[in-house]
């Protein structure tokens, strides 16, 4: 379980050090010429925001989701690996979006990643996720979000299994499983 206050601590003072990195790397951009990457960031956030089917507001999702649900969806945060429902769930059948029940991942392409999340390695269908650039560490990685409300699922690395050599790295918060 996430306790939101230490979380909150952890991840307070690591945006401190990721904005002061992204501040001076901005600053550094900008004196060459270079588009200003927190423009382009705020830019990106707001266009993902404004397209998605299912939207509430924030004390809507509050009551729907458990908190855990909750930090993960709606505020992007972690939950800990090999501590969680679905990393070492084998059963056959679908994971749906635990804020809007959206079909996401199908258990035939589940894998054991090794990293103590569930992991697949590609959606149930192309449009059912979409994707956005995440600079939170410094460097960027690929988010993963439910197309249709717009939470966050996890992440996607290319480094997973043949034929799509994808990996698409998901909290356990995120989903719910229906059983075949």
């Amino acid at each position: 379980m996430i306790d939101a206050d230490s979380e909150r601590t952890r991840r307070t003072f690591l945006r401190g050090l990721g904005g002061l990195g992204l501040g001076l790397a901005a600053g550094a951009i900008g004196a060459l010429g270079w588009p200003d990457v927190r423009q382009v960031l705020a830019r990106e956030t707001k266009e993902a925001s404004d397209m998605f089917e299912v939207t509430k507001t924030d004390a809507e999702w509050k009551a729907l989701l458990t908190n855990e649900q909750y930090l993960v969806l709606r505020h992007e945060q972690t939950e800990p690996p090999f501590k969680n429902a679905f990393f070492d769930n084998k059963k056959p059948g679908t994971y749906r979006c635990a804020g809007c029940d959206l079909d996401l991942f199908s258990s035939q392409h589940k894998y054991d990643s090794g990293t103590g999340w569930p992991s697949f390695w590609q959606p149930i269908d192309a449009n059912a996720v979409r994707t956005k650039t995440d600079y939170k560490i410094i460097f960027p990685r690929t988010e993963v979000h439910c197309r249709r409300c717009g939470g966050h699922l996890g992440h996607v690395f290319e480094d997973g299994p043949k034929p799509t050599g994808l990996r698409y790295c998901i909290n356990s918060a995120s989903l719910k499983f229906v059983s075949a």
